[in-house]
Parts: C-alpha cells; structure tokens; sequence
C-alpha cells in the first residue's frame, strides 16, 4: 500500500468525521456558556482541552488549577453538562457509541485470533514479561499497524509513544513500515515519540500528549507507554513507599483510561515482572507475576 493512499485515507477519515460529528466536544465550545477565554487557556494547561475531561475531572482537582475558586467550578461544571451528557442513556444509545471502537491488529494472525482482532481502542491492553519477550517489538508494530487502512487492520491515523526506558529504535519502525509496504520515513513521521526520565515527568507527558489528541482531531488512534512501571520502581523505593507508588499508579491509569474513552484511542502498555516466592508453594509452573499489585 502506497504511503500516499495512507495519506488519503487520513485526510477522508478527518472530512468524514467533520461532517458528521467530532468524538469530543471541544473545549473552546465552553464560551458560548459563560466561560471566559482566560480561564478556558488555564485549563488547556492543565491537559483539559475536552468537555467531557471537564466531567471526568473532580471538583478538588479543578480547584487546584490556579485562579479557580469552588464558584468559578461549579460555573464551569455547570456549562460542561449543558454541552455534555454525562447522564444515563439507553443500552441502545450505548451500542451506539461502542460501533466507533475500532480495533488495530498486531501483525500476527495467531495473535489477533487470541485477542478477538487485536488491541482495540477505548481501551488498555497490557502486556507483561521478562527482558527481550517481545513486549517493544508488539509495541512498535502496533505504532506502524495503526498508520494502516482499516480494510488491512489499521487504524487509519497516527500514533504516539512514551518512552521510559530507551527502548524505541528507529530502524525497527522502518523494517516494520517496508514489510507492510508504508514508505519509512512517513511512518516515522506518523510517530510522536517522547522520553520520560522520571514518573512526574511520564504524567506531564501523558497530559501533553491529550492535548495533541485534541489539536488534531480523530487522528491519533494509538498510545504506547514502554514500558509503564518501570520510572516508578526507580523513584519510589522500600515498603515505606509503596502506599505512594502505588496511588500515583493508581492515578496515572485512570487519566489513561478517560484519555482512552474521551479520544477513542487504544493504549498499549507493557509492564515488567518480578519473582513471586509464595508461588513456588502451589502448582504454578512459573513463580513470576506482573509488577504493580492489585492496582496494575
């Protein structure tokens, strides 16, 4: 398939979803209900750039942002649910909304199969092992797959990822690209990739890159976090801060999981193991599990 097809088939996607209905409801729509452009540019800041982020978003969190006062919350939650059904709605409306869920394949038809078609957006796929398993490979073939037509089981948009451990390699992307006929050099110009170097830096990124989501419009069809954990068990040591560790975690998956619904994106994290010493007591045959506790 040739690149510029690609192209094409981007630039149809976004038409089509201009003429019918944008996924999201822009924030700058906020105006038109009594909130002022000043307050509306803070909270672009703050990686709310949706109005229904503006719902998912607490109270308290809100009144974190500098220059809100509880009124001036309340205000803006008002205004966000004239613009926003956050209400209940029928199971018929809701089949409705889940016909927009997509699914990206992995490139391996075995795999696919396992998966139900492969990773679907909406939603958080995870997947975890030891060191060279092929959890980054899964990874950057995803990056190249969602660049590709529906009809080849792509998503037909762009990707972005999140790198905590140094591990996205450019020439893989090219080989990927050249196996499924996308010229190298778009597909990587299809990439945002980003490194993070500590966990707070990995949640700004995070949040940036929801503001890209809602810059470009229904373009981004995948996120890759590679790997999830790995930031977090450097910057938060010994029992003494695992209750911390684990409610930023807790914190960052949930931001993912509305990024995943508010953008109809599929997020893809990878995610390391650790010795389970209590295993070798039952009749598992591998006493390694997946780090992050009951909470990843």
């Amino acid at each position: 398939m040739a690149m510029d097809q690609v192209v094409r088939d981007h630039e149809d996607m976004v038409e089509d979803e201009e003429e019918e209905e944008l996924f999201f409801t822009e924030i700058d729509e906020l105006q038109n209900h009594g909130i002022n452009a000043a307050d509306i540019t803070k909270l672009k800041q703050a990686g709310i750039c949706t109005v229904r982020c503006v719902q998912m978003m607490t109270k308290k969190s809100l009144c974190r942002i500098k220059g809100f006062s509880e009124a001036k919350v309340d205000k803006l939650k008002e205004a966000a649910s004239k613009l926003s059904n956050a209400s209940f709605i029928t199971g018929l409306e809701y089949s409705v909304q889940r016909k927009k869920v997509m699914t990206i394949s992995t490139g391996s038809k075995q795999l696919d199969e396992l998966l139900g078609g492969g990773i679907q957006t909406m939603a958080i796929t995870e997947a975890f092992g030891e060191f060279r398993t092929g959890k980054t490979q899964l990874g950057h073939t995803l990056c190249v797959m969602a660049q590709l037509p529906v009809a080849m089981g792509g998503g037909n948009g762009k990707a972005a990822y999140i790198d905590t451990e140094g591990t996205f390699r450019h020439e893989r992307i090219k080989a990927i690209g050249e196996r499924f006929g996308i010229d190298a050099e778009a597909a990587l110009e299809n990439i945002l990739v980003a490194r993070a170097y500590n966990s707070e830096h990995q949640m700004d990124l995070i949040i940036e890159v929801a503001a890209r989501f809602a810059d470009e419009k229904g373009i981004f069809r995948l996120l890759v976090i590679d790997s999830i954990i790995a930031l977090f068990r450097t910057d938060f040591t010994g029992r003494g801060e695992l209750s911390e560790r684990q409610q930023k975690l807790n914190q960052m998956l949930s931001r993912l999981i509305k990024i995943a619904e508010e953008f109809n994106v599929a997020i893809y994290l990878t995610n390391q193991v650790q010795s389970d010493p209590g295993a070798g007591m039952t009749f598992v045959a591998d006493p390694k599990k997946p780090v992050g506790g009951h909470i990843l």
